[in-house]
């Protein structure tokens, strides 16, 4: 098959957070460039950071401070952060969140005195999640795509990346390979510069929160052109997703932290508190402490009539819950649960990776040209995500790629030229389920969610990596042999092969990184190692992929700008 081409100065994949703020940026820097902005599905439509309900952190409060923040993320995440990337991440949210709602037209709760209001998360020293009710994704996405619909910059909807492209030296990166879901047709895209913000989602599990057009793409095809990713175990699992039965996309689905954060009690099938049996700060403990607290409750059988435990906030003022958390008590009731004052049913959802593609504060991947942001990226959040640094993560790195995407193209003589032959094989690979027998890949994709769920989720062990891994291996040849029929053009069964096919590729980065990890850290828990190493002597896991063999190593933490049992003073 061949493909058309297109040429701007600036491509950006992916249109959540980091996507629409990257391109605001760079317009601003640079109006006289060219931008062109690829959304797998319609701009503001689709994408994680629509869904985001908590909010987002930031030091505002005279009482809190950037150090206070930065300390409470590097903690959280057990030490193998980047620290010069969380502290861009703190620093840059305070100036961010006024940007959001004085310069972009966001509007954030506030309190009687007018001042931002600010709620309580768990993991945190300080109550600094900013938010607009427990929807607060949907007010930064409709605000910045307003922005981006109101500027000359080209939008490629409905379609997908497909690969990145390197130049035909092998040294910058040249573009991107797209399929259009309308036509079933390929472009090329030439670029200057390139950003990658797809988004990560951890969708290959069982129970999961992203939107359905997450499928780990980035991080494919960052591996398929042998860039490395860091500390790709570290998937984290929200504590509270919905349960409604097995066969229904709502389970999974999140109530937000907050209620947690605000005195929600988690209890077990038998109706009995159980998380200060786990940690000290029991429901306001981290997410990978109450979830695996939950799992092993669920493990032990003390469960609701779905396999699940329940969140219960009928102790609490009614008013101020019905207040507070409108967007949840709605949920909740759309599904045929009493918020309010009955008893939800949960259970620990796979929502966010920490791992991905190293970039370095302005954005920067190891490749000239390519730039990543958002949950593409690893090393802002080390082991463990704190609920509200994810948007902030986007939002604030959007913007940093933005300027930098302008920098690098505006000191660039010209678009390099792209290497055809890997562009050529990208559309054969893309192709090729339309020259295989169809059928057979929801079956295997069934057996990816729960292999994943079972043997590379919550809890795991060094014999269940293994089996995993080897059963990984055989699926990514399986998939290869599952075909779709019918044309391309908006054509789901093919869009769900690719899916698969990436799902599969990402897992096993998973699976091989957690296998080289032999200590318990944030997210990531090994029963065969239960104890957290040394944190003086934390090392980063690293994934690339080797023609067909994923490759592992490990690499020393650089404590930039605090060390272990030491505060930032």
């Amino acid at each position: 098959m061949t493909f058309d081409t297109a040429a701007t100065d600036i491509l950006i994949l992916g249109a959540g957070g980091a996507g629409l703020l990257a391109a605001l940026h760079a317009h601003d820097s640079a109006p006289n460039l060219s931008i062109a902005l690829v959304v797998k599905g319609l701009l503001g439509k689709c994408g994680c950071t629509r869904m985001v309900q908590g909010g987002y952190n930031v030091a505002l409060n005279p009482a809190d401070s950037i150090e206070r923040h930065f300390m409470d993320t590097i903690e959280g995440g057990k030490w193998l952060n980047h620290q010069e990337l969380a502290w861009t991440l703190v620093n840059g949210a305070v100036e961010r969140v006024h940007e959001l709602e004085n310069r972009w037209g966001c509007y954030f709760d506030r309190n009687p005195d007018g001042s931002v209001h600010q709620k309580a998360f768990a993991g945190q020293s300080f109550d600094r999640t900013v938010h607009k009710g427990s929807l607060t994704g949907i007010e930064i996405i409709n605000r910045l795509s307003e922005q981006v619909y109101a500027r000359p910059i080209t939008r490629f909807e409905e379609h997908r990346a497909m690969a990145l492209i390197p130049s035909r030296d092998g040294e910058q990166i040249a573009g991107a390979l797209l399929a259009d879901m309308r036509t079933g047709g390929f472009r090329l895209v030439r670029a200057k510069t390139v950003l990658l913000a797809t988004g990560g989602g951890p969708s290959l599990y069982r129970y999961h929160t992203p939107s359905g057009d997450k499928s780990c793409d980035g991080l494919a095809m960052a591996l398929r052109l042998g860039l490395p990713l860091r500390d790709m175990e570290m998937v984290q699992f929200h504590p509270t997703g919905l349960v409604r039965g097995d066969h229904t996309r709502v389970t999974g689905t999140i109530i937000e932290e907050g209620l947690r954060g605000v005195g929600g009690h988690v209890l077990n099938g038998l109706g009995a508190r159980f998380m200060d049996r786990y940690d000290p700060r029991a429901e306001r403990a981290t997410r990978d402490i109450v979830s695996r607290a939950m799992f092993e409750e669920m493990r032990q059988g003390r469960t609701g009539p779905h396999g699940g435990l329940f969140i219960s906030m009928a102790h609490l003022d009614p008013k101020m819950v019905r207040r507070e958390f409108k967007g949840m008590v709605d949920r909740c009731a759309d599904v045929g649960f009493d918020l309010v004052g009955g008893l939800v049913e949960v259970t620990p959802t796979a929502h966010y990776m920490m791992g991905g593609v190293e970039i370095a504060p302005d954005a920067a991947t190891a490749l000239p040209g390519l730039f990543a942001a958002g949950e593409d990226t690893g090393g802002v959040h080390g082991a463990n995500r704190l609920g509200g640094n994810g948007v902030a993560n986007s939002t604030v790195f959007g913007g940093i790629a933005g300027k930098s995407l302008a920098r690098f193209a505006a000191s660039s003589r010209g678009a390099p030229e792209p290497d055809a032959d890997v562009a050529a094989r990208a559309v054969d690979a893309a192709a090729r389920p339309f020259r295989e027998k169809p059928g057979g890949l929801y079956p295997l994709r069934e057996k990816l969610l729960g292999l994943m769920w079972d043997k590379v989720g919550i809890v795991r062990d060094g014999a269940g990596l293994v089996e995993a891994s080897h059963e990984l291996a055989n699926m990514a040849d399986e998939v290869l042999s599952v075909g779709v029929a019918g044309s391309a053009r908006f054509s789901a069964s093919w869009h769900d092969r690719l899916n698969v096919e990436n799902q599969i590729l990402v897992g096993r980065a998973i699976a091989a990184a957690a296998l080289a990890r032999t200590d318990s850290r944030g997210a990531h828990f090994r029963a065969d190692f239960p104890e957290c190493g040394p944190l003086t002597e934390s090392a980063n896991t690293l994934v690339r992929l080797d023609g067909a063999i994923l490759q592992t190593s490990t690499r020393a933490v650089k404590f930039s700008r605090v060390k272990p049992g030491r505060s930032l003073t």
